[in-house]
């Protein structure tokens, strides 16, 4: 690696470790903070993703702050086992993506500590919810619409994204025969005759594409790519080695078509394309506001997935092109909506344009940061090595 561009990265890790020590403590029971400024609340989902930056980031006081967030959880998980979505309060309930994290958030703190049995009775509580979330009590986990990380963006039944978080826990807390089965579903193609023979059951595979699907459900799916998705599929172990390069490879050429069709200003992908357009028969009058074509969840640039974008291509054997996002990704982050700031580590960026559009010092942002320099550097994947 050349020395001079690997002190930007070291420099900007101490910028995302600066953030996230500004963000350990908050307003509400001292729990961390989602955001510097703009969320001050301790939003589950994005605490619980954090935790792959913070534990290769080693620092005791955030490590600390992991486990009392995890602690909190366990005490205001409800009675069936699920999680909810804002760690201090148990009332906010309803997401279907809070579960699965805390349980891979609790692996990945065990493997840290070492503490094999950390929170175990709340981990078979959370289990058993998940099974639960099985609409065919086999093994794909369904969900509402707006109900995972994209509360401004429909995902049907069998999401690509929480079923690869459900693959990741299990593979992580050693439920291996599940995982399998979990593994098995998803690779059957979805349905695209007009009837479900009886036989047959949906799964997420594309006839013509080498990706997954964003979400399928009896005769219904979506072709639209999910970045986050995929990446963990390919960063857990999911998706083959020859799918992995073949996603990877399918990204870059769409990239690249986006690029030259001033759809995309940057070579780091959209966290969703191609975009929902208003004449799209899953366009919903309410995109209008929150999720026009390349903002927010209809294909913003998110720095924390593009962080496991990195960490996937690390597992799919691209090191190079891994490095190379990272830089790119570096450049990104230091764009902020507060022009005070050295580094942004923003919320989310517009396509088109690559400027911040969400709140600056984001903690997710920042702690994935950490983790896909990692990666990066070590050439490995940290606690998804299975």
């Amino acid at each position: 690696m050349d020395k001079r561009n690997w002190i930007e990265i070291e420099q900007a890790k101490d910028a995302a470790l600066e953030v996230l020590l500004h963000n350990v403590k908050g307003p509400f029971d001292g729990l961390p903070r989602t955001a510097a400024w703009g969320y001050p609340e301790p939003y589950t989902r994005d605490l619980m993703i954090s935790v792959l930056g913070v534990a290769v980031s080693k620092n005791e006081d955030l490590i600390a702050a992991m486990e009392k967030t995890l602690l909190t959880l366990s005490k205001n998980q409800s009675v069936r086992g699920h999680i909810p979505s804002l760690v201090h309060d148990p009332e906010n309930r309803g997401a279907s993506d809070t579960t699965p994290l805390f349980l891979l958030a609790t692996g990945v703190f065990r493997k840290l500590t070492g503490k094999k049995d950390f929170l175990n009775n709340e981990v078979q509580k959370a289990l058993t919810w998940m099974e639960y979330q099985s609409p065919g009590d086999d093994y794909l986990v369904a969900q509402q619409p707006t109900s995972d990380w994209r509360d401004e963006q429909w995902v049907l039944g069998y999401g690509i994204y929480v079923n690869t978080l459900t693959y990741s826990y299990l593979k992580m807390l050693g439920h291996n025969e599940r995982a399998l089965g979990l593994q098995e579903a998803m690779e059957h193609f979805t349905i695209t005759t007009p009837t479900i023979p009886e036989h047959l059951h949906e799964g997420m595979l594309l006839k013509q594409k080498p990706y997954y699907a964003l979400w399928s459900y009896k005769i219904y799916n979506s072709e639209r790519f999910d970045l986050l998705g995929n990446s963990l599929a390919i960063l857990s172990g999911l998706a083959s080695q020859k799918r992995a390069h073949e996603i990877v490879k399918w990204i870059e050429n769409d990239c690249e078509r986006m690029i030259q069709n001033k759809d995309l200003a940057i070579h780091l992908a959209p966290n969703f394309f191609p975009f929902i357009l208003p004449e799209d028969p899953d366009w919903i009058s309410r995109y209008e506001q929150f999720n026009l074509p390349g903002d927010y969840h209809n294909g913003g640039l998110w720095p924390f997935i593009s962080s496991l974008h990195i960490a996937a291509l690390v597992k799919a054997g691209e090191p190079e092109l891994a490095k190379e996002k990272l830089f790119l990704l570096t450049d990104l982050v230091k764009k902020s909506r507060n022009k005070e700031l050295k580094y942004g580590f923003n919320e989310w960026y517009k396509a088109q344009d690559g400027e911040p559009m969400g709140q600056d010092w984001q903690s997710w942002s920042a702690a994935l940061y950490l983790y896909a320099a990692e990666c990066v550097q070590t050439n490995s994947t940290p606690f998804f090595i299975f």
